[in-house]
């Protein structure tokens, strides 16, 4: 499974969750999560990646600062 369609197949998870799901392509700062999921009183930060993906430096940086200022961020690997 691609990173991209683990992105999507995430996506459609969260939002039957009740989130309100954005996909971040271009924002502010470079390394925020890829999908951003929202709903009342919460807030969540998702980066996907391949089974085999790394998380970059800038990546944990901006997973740190989000998490520093109250975020919820997690790394989501897709599966085999």
């Amino acid at each position: 499974m691609t990173e991209q369609e683990y992105q999507s197949k995430v996506i459609k998870q969260m939002t039957k969750q009740g989130f309100y799901c954005l996909k971040l392509i271009k924002t502010n700062k470079n390394g925020i999560p890829d999908i951003l999921c929202i709903k009342p009183n919460k807030v969540l930060f998702i980066e996907v990646k391949a089974l085999d993906g790394v998380v970059s430096p800038l990546q944990k940086y901006r997973i740190n600062e989000l998490k520093n200022n109250g975020f919820e961020c997690v790394v989501k690997y897709a599966p085999e």
